[in-house]
C-alpha cells in the first residue's frame, strides 16, 4: 500500500490563505467606521461655513454702506485750532464706521502741538467722537546741553509748542523738568513774604541752584549741603533781608547764599562801594 505524506509547504499555504481573510468583526480601517466619518464630515462642513460667514462679514463691512460723515469734538479746545483738527482728521480717518483704526486716529491727534491726550470713540451711525486734553503750560524750558526751547506743563512734562504767555523760565539738564517745577513751587511760596515773584529758576549740571526775581535780583543758592540745606539758607535770607535792604538802601544785583553762616551781596552799581578819600593837607608856614 502506498503511503501519502502532506508537504509542509502546502500546509503553510493553506493556513496563510485561511488567516489572511479578516473576519467581519475585526475590521478596523477609517473607511469602515461610519460614525467617525460622519463626525469629520460635520466638522469640515462647520469650518467651511464659519470661514464663508467671516468672509461675507468682512466683505459686507468693507462696502461703502457705513461712511463716516462727521467728527464730533466733545471738549472745547483752547489752543488747538479748527484747522489743525480738520487736517488731522483728513490724514488719519480711513475706512468706514466699522473698519476705521481708532488707535491710529488717536495717535495722529496726539501729535498736534498742544494735545497731551486724545480719546476717540465711534458714535452711531456715521460719526467719531473726539475728546482732547490740552497741555497747560506753566514755564518755558531750555535744555542746558542743547539750548533747545520747550514748554513745561502742569505735570512737569516737556512739550513743543509756541506761546507768548508770561511764564517763568526754567533752565536745567535734560530730564530735570519735573524737579525744577517742584522746586519752583516750593521757592515761590517761600518768597511771598518779600512781595517778589520768582521768574527764573536754573539748575546746573552739578546740581547748583539759582533764582531770578522779578525785581532784577539773582539769588545764588548753590548746591544742597548737609550742614546748611537750601531751604534753611533761603529762609534765613528772607527773614533778614527786609531789614538789611532798608539799612543799606542799595539796589542789589546778586545775593550769594552759598555761605553756611551768612550771605554776600553784589550791588547793581559797583561805584557805590568806592569810598571817597580826601587828600592829606600840607603843613606849612602862613
Amino acid at each position: 500500500m502506498a503511503e501519502v505524506r502532506a508537504r509542509p509547504a502546502s500546509i503553510r499555504s493553506a493556513r496563510a490563505a485561511a488567516g489572511g481573510r479578516p473576519r467581519a468583526g475585526e475590521e478596523r480601517g477609517l473607511w469602515h467606521r461610519p460614525a467617525l466619518l460622519n463626525l469629520l464630515s460635520d466638522l469640515l462642513t462647520l469650518c467651511a461655513a464659519v470661514a464663508l460667514g467671516w468672509a461675507l462679514v468682512v466683505w459686507f463691512l468693507s462696502r461703502p454702506l457705513f461712511p463716516l460723515r462727521e467728527l464730533v469734538v466733545v471738549t472745547n479746545p483752547a489752543q488747538v485750532t479748527e484747522e489743525q483738527l480738520d487736517y488731522a482728521a483728513r490724514l488719519a480717518v480711513q475706512g468706514n464706521f466699522f473698519t476705521v483704526d481708532l488707535q491710529a486716529v488717536k495717535e495722529t491727534f496726539e501729535k498736534l502741538p498742544w494735545v497731551r491726550k486724545a480719546e476717540v470713540r465711534r458714535r452711531w451711525p456715521d460719526a467719531l467722537e473726539l475728546r482732547i486734553e490740552e497741555h497747560d503750560a506753566v514755564a518755558y524750558w531750555t535744555v542746558s546741553e542743547s539750548g533747545d526751547a520747550r514748554l513745561v506743563n502742569r505735570q512737569g512734562e516737556v512739550f513743543v509748542a509756541a506761546t507768548n504767555a508770561d511764564l517763568p523760565q526754567f533752565d536745567g539738564p535734560q530730564g530735570s523738568s519735573g524737579w525744577l517745577l517742584a522746586r519752583y513751587r516750593e521757592f515761590s511760596s517761600m518768597l511771598q513774604p518779600l512781595g517778589v515773584r520768582l521768574v527764573g529758576l536754573a539748575l546746573s549740571a552739578r546740581e547748583a541752584w539759582q533764582l531770578q526775581l522779578d525785581n532784577g535780583m539773582t539769588i545764588v543758592l548753590g548746591r544742597e549741603q548737609d550742614k546748611s540745606p537750601l531751604v534753611e539758607r533761603l529762609q534765613r535770607f528772607i527773614a533778614v533781608w527786609p531789614g538789611v535792604h532798608k539799612e543799606i538802601d542799595i539796589e542789589i544785583r546778586v545775593a550769594d547764599l552759598r555761605y553756611p553762616g551768612g550771605f554776600a551781596l553784589t550791588p547793581a552799581d559797583a561805584s557805590v562801594l568806592q569810598q571817597t578819600v580826601a587828600p592829606a593837607g600840607r603843613k606849612g608856614k602862613q
